[in-house]
């Protein structure tokens, strides 16, 4: 086999967090669709991470997180191809053509010769999941329940060997009319020549502290001799707090982008999550009635002296303003310190952060951004662009990057050691 980088394509690429793995895979983008503007900022920022990581300018990159540098002046230090690659589109059937053109010329720009290794990428979450699935009758009217028909028209423009498809669990059981959507989207994926087969992955079990579930669904040529991948578990002997421990503490609205002294924890090295050198971003948060820190010192004291929940209805009468006292009892909830997992991080965490509450009662708050990103594994070196509120939606709805990473190194694997046996045959 040459030694030619293997190559992917992101479809619905959010913030990056799928992408990430494969990049610390070895894996080259071709390119990256996304039509969130500041997910889009955030992809380029990346883009330009990896560069100058690449080409000793990472004291440059700091300048750029540390307010000393401009966007426009870091951004010029990157060749113009880098951030062409990321494509500002809403994934339709009505733009296809404009995509195809935009992603071909992408790869003669790259000199890619019509080889697409592998497509990854997964339509918007919320059509699919038990929270935010639509409740009316007509569903047929959300338009994202149907985004993988699109995900489909790119496989049979650019055959890719293997193509990775990702979604909440949610998506196994949703229905339409008594219609299967995952019954749906397999039948496409073999009508377009590929066979196919999923996992239920738990990001814990890749080295996240986190407990996560996620549809992997991989397929590859009919034909190909090629199969699921073997994804290797990865476990670091840690707790939440290992996370945590060397942030600096905050108060409710404020910010602090300064690490505490001394060392920090191995499972942060070894996870690459903090390196020498690392600029802090993002360690802000939210603002807090004081109303709502009552209650999450109520809910931490509870877990710290005898490691139970909170259940809404216990709290004393005088903290009781919800007039729902049925369902939802448990919308405060503590991020264990010391627990090796904790609740999945979600996008509402933008709206409200009660049901992330940081362990410490000295501090008394919801997570801030940085935090909630290294939650989900997110390296601190990865920058989110736009404010705070889409930082933390940008967050929550990402593929763990260490997750992401050991999808892709398990399809590398399986690429490399195929294309050599043939090679060698």
């Amino acid at each position: 086999m040459s030694k030619r980088k293997l190559n992917f394509i992101d479809l619905f690429a959010g913030a990056g967090g799928l992408s990430e793995g494969f990049v610390k895979a070895g894996f080259l983008p071709i390119a990256h669709v996304e039509m969130n503007h500041d997910a889009i900022e955030t992809l380029e920022t990346r883009e330009v991470f990896h560069y100058c990581s690449k080409h000793d300018l990472n004291a440059q990159y700091n300048s750029y997180l540390q307010g000393l540098m401009s966007k426009d002046n870091i951004r010029k230090l990157v060749p113009a191809i880098n951030l062409e690659r990321v494509i500002e589109e809403e994934m339709s059937e009505d733009n296809l053509n404009e995509l195809f053109s935009k992603i071909d010329t992408l790869m003669k720009k790259q000199k890619i010769h019509k080889v697409v290794d592998v497509i990854i990428g997964g339509p918007p979450c919320q059509a699919y999941s038990l929270i935010g699935r639509p409740t009316n009758k007509d569903k047929e009217g959300d338009k994202r329940l149907y985004l993988y028909r699109v995900y489909t028209k790119f496989l049979e423009r650019y055959q890719p060997k293997m193509f990775v498809f990702e979604n909440v669990p949610g998506i196994l059981s949703c229905t339409s009319d008594e219609h299967s959507h995952f019954e749906d989207i397999k039948k496409c994926f073999t009508e377009v020549g590929y066979e196919i087969e999923y996992r239920v992955l738990c990001a814990k079990d890749y080295g996240v502290l986190q407990n996560r579930n996620r549809v992997i669904l991989i397929g590859w040529k009919r034909g190909s001799e090629w199969h699921y991948p073997e994804i290797e578990k990865k476990k670091y002997k840690a707790v939440i707090n290992d996370l945590l421990a060397d942030l600096p503490p905050v108060q409710p609205g404020e910010l602090n982008n300064k690490y505490r002294g001394g060392n920090y924890s191995s499972y942060l090295k070894r996870a690459s999550i903090r390196k020498p050198g690392d600029v802090l971003t993002w360690h802000l948060a939210r603002p807090n009635r004081e109303l709502d820190r009552n209650i999450y010192r109520c809910a931490i004291r509870l877990w710290d002296t005898k490691h139970q929940r909170l259940n809404y209805n216990d709290l004393p009468d005088d903290l009781k303003t919800h007039k729902n006292r049925s369902s939802f009892t448990d919308r405060f909830k503590v991020v264990p310190a010391d627990l090796e997992s904790c609740q999945t991080i979600m996008a509402h965490i933008s709206k409200d952060g009660h049901y992330f509450i940081h362990p410490d009662i000295n501090q008394a708050r919801s997570l801030t951004v940085r935090e909630a990103a290294r939650i989900q594994s997110f390296p601190d070196n990865f920058y989110f662009e736009g404010s705070r509120t889409s930082a933390f939606v940008q967050i929550g709805n990402a593929v763990p990057p260490l997750l992401a990473e050991a999808i892709a190194k398990g399809i590398k694997n399986l690429l490399v050691s195929k294309l050599k046996e043939k090679a060698d045959e």
